[in-house]
């Protein structure tokens, strides 16, 4: 079991920049990538960003440039660092933990934290 704790949410103005983080516990070395998500009221989750167990990333075309990826192996958490941001980056974002036991692949959810992006 791997358990994921997001924090850093809130609301910002247009051009303003915040910090997500998320701290995972329980079977870490199973973990082979992170990644970041998010929903936006009537629209489907999708892909803001992964970071993979070898360090490689990858992020959805509307965030290239402005979002960052990074993590913190000692503390095992991931963060994502959000510039520019803009009213589409609205959302509930949600982290994402991929742990492979052998052939069995088991995605793991945070809780949520809502980034909400207004004047």
């Amino acid at each position: 079991q791997v358990q994921l704790v997001e924090s850093g949410g809130g609301l910002v103005q247009p051009g303003g920049s915040l910090r997500l983080s998320c701290a995972a516990s329980g079977s870490i070395v199973s973990i082979i990538a992170m990644g970041w998500y998010r929903q936006a009221p009537g629209k489907q989750r999708e892909l803001v960003a992964v970071i993979a167990s070898g360090g490689s990333t990858n992020y959805a075309d509307s965030v290239k440039g402005r979002f960052t990826i990074s993590r913190d192996n000692a503390k095992n958490t991931v963060y994502l660092q959000m510039n520019s941001l803009k009213t589409d980056d609205t959302a509930v974002y949600y982290c994402n933990a991929v742990s492979q036991r052998g052939i069995r692949v088991t995605d793991y959810w945070g809780q949520g934290t809502q980034v909400t992006v207004s004047s």
